[in-house]
């Protein structure tokens, strides 16, 4: 006979979960007990929105569900940015929420929400567990749900008597993993042969450095240009010559103009949404001009939006593999060469205004971090410098979120600092971006996470405050921040603190926080006036 937090435990083990990520609570006090010798590691936040983005990017490091533990009530309702993230990015993750007991339901009691209609347009799925002796049954089911087709999150409720209760009952081994269906990969070969402006395009979830790999063997071979998805720059080493660029927020006009212009688009993982088309304006799925050969692990998402040729329910990584055994039906020497061409003009520097520049202090990051270093951000107008000026060496050095939140940098440099302890992990935050989830910083000293955190420091809301320049021109309303000393703040937290305020600086503060072999953060004192890559605020503003 066990309690149900030790089945639960000990259905995580067989699993194969190592870590999991929580922010306490009495509701689930037996699930804490459980893991009190289960042998798996327990990260404990500081607010379960970091908890629940740290599982989050635990997804993306390992291709494995992410877990975390948050209690019921404002836990919860805490917790659903990092479910948001899970949802829009592709991620496999599991959210257990404790819950009232369940004799106590629809009285309205304290801090009670009926998750499944709350977390019903957030996960893929959500289910409420009321028997003790199905826990291994709705545990297996949840992380089988959160890793097939398109990955996501998924929520289990547990009330705290069905928690505490006993029960003598199997555990489940493991779901078998669904194999991949036999690829002709042939067929793409020869349609793209067809292309007078082909465009690879390439996102979403199941890559791996294996797929990296055979991308680039497809590239040479093929001669063809090759973009990323929004946030998935690391897919293909950047330094390759047949890489375009990536389709995000501000991209390239080159790049935008080369994906309006192609006449056949492979489209390999990608959902090809918003922002990878400039809002559904470089390619317009009810005026479709592109025809389009889609790769997608989801039958869902296949004719969903666009109409293709071709639609092929497959991992990604599985059918690039696939296509780089192939060899060329015609390639596209010119059409690969033009478009590196108009990436690499793009990633020269542009100077902007102040005595630390952006564009210098990633150049300097591109230039001289290892290859294998992780990067993290979270988004804000400081990001679109990361985007632009920074090469990505190899796959798994790019996290962050294409679900835009704010705040996510911090808590993955955490999660990935403690996956990778040998590796340099570096966060870029802006100063309205690491406020949300700073105090996790108490999290990374308890728990032994050494990430370095670069702050941009421009005193407002960059972002924000551009669109309201443009809109509403010289009228600043609640886009100015009043900001600590972020290095002092690190220093009371028990790690290292450096403030930059001359470019010359930047180099010798980042190498002393590297060598503090603890947290860092280095405080960058920007210009307000450099507003963006390309745009000061005066230049904005129409001045």
């Amino acid at each position: 006979m066990r309690h149900g937090g030790k089945v639960l435990a000990d259905q995580l083990s067989i699993l194969g979960v190592k870590r999991v990520f929580s922010v306490p609570g009495e509701s689930f006090l037996a699930a804490l007990d459980g893991l009190y010798d289960s042998g798996i590691e327990n990260i404990v936040c500081r607010h379960e929105g970091g908890a629940a983005m740290m599982a989050e990017a635990y997804g993306k490091l390992t291709g494995k569900p992410g877990v975390a533990f948050v209690t019921r009530g404002p836990g919860a309702t805490n917790a659903s940015a990092g479910v948001h993230v899970a949802r829009q990015d592709s991620t496999p993750m599991v959210l257990f929420v404790g819950q009232i007991a369940r004799d106590h339901r629809d009285r309205d009691v304290f801090q009670e929400v009926d998750y499944r209609a709350m977390f019903g347009p957030l996960a893929k799925w959500v289910a409420e567990i009321d028997q003790t002796d199905r826990l291994p049954e709705y545990i297996a089911r949840a992380f089988h749900i959160a890793q097939t087709g398109r990955p996501g999150p998924v929520v289990l409720a547990l009330p705290e008597d069905m928690l505490s209760a006993v029960c003598d009952v199997a555990d489940m081994r493991p779901p078998a993993q669904i194999a991949s269906s036999a690829i002709d990969a042939q067929v793409a070969v020869d349609w793209l042969a067809e292309a007078t402006n082909p465009l690879v395009v390439v996102g979403g979830p199941h890559w791996s450095k294996g797929a990296e790999e055979a991308l680039a063997r497809f590239a040479d071979a093929h001669q063809v240009p090759v973009a990323a998805g929004f946030r998935r720059q690391d897919y293909l080493r950047n330094n390759h010559p047949c890489y375009a660029g990536d389709l995000n927020v501000a991209m390239n006009p080159a790049l935008a103009q080369r994906l309006a212009n192609a006449d056949r688009l492979l489209v390999l993982g990608s959902r090809l949404g918003d922002i990878e088309t400039k809002g559904f304006t470089l390619a317009d799925p009810t005026r479709q001009q592109q025809r389009i050969f889609h790769v997608h692990a989801d039958i869902a998402e296949l004719g969903r939006l666009w109409q293709p040729d071709h639609a092929v329910c497959a991992k990604a990584g599985d059918f690039v593999k696939a296509l780089a055994d192939l060899p060329p039906v015609k390639t596209f020497e010119k059409k690969a060469s033009d478009a590196n061409q108009a990436y690499q003009k793009w990633v020269t520097p542009i100077e902007t205004p102040g005595a630390v520049k952006q564009e210098a202090i990633i150049k300097w990051l591109s230039d001289n971090l290892p290859h294998d270093a992780i990067v993290t951000n979270g988004a804000g107008n400081y990001a679109a410098f990361l985007h632009r000026y920074f090469s990505y060496k190899q796959y798994g050095t790019q996290f962050a979120p294409t679900s835009g939140s704010m705040g996510y940098g911090f808590p993955a440099a955490v999660s990935a600092s403690l996956e990778h302890p040998d590796k340099t992990v570096v966060c870029l935050a802006g100063d309205g971006c690491i406020q949300m989830t700073l105090n996790e910083m108490s999290t990374a000293i308890q728990h032994g996470a050494k990430p370095i955190v670069i702050v941009m420091n421009n005193g407002q809301y960059g972002t924000i405050r551009m669109h309201q320049e443009r809109t509403y021109k010289e009228r600043v309303s609640g886009t100015a921040l009043a900001n600590p000393d972020y290095a002092a703040l690190a220093k009371a937290y028990g790690g290292h603190g450096e403030t930059v305020e001359t470019q010359s600086d930047f180099a010798p503060a980042f190498e002393r926080a590297r060598a503090s072999g603890t947290l860092a953060v280095i405080e960058c004192r920007i210009d307000p006036e450099a507003l963006s890559t390309g745009q000061t605020l005066t230049q904005v503003r129409g001045g």
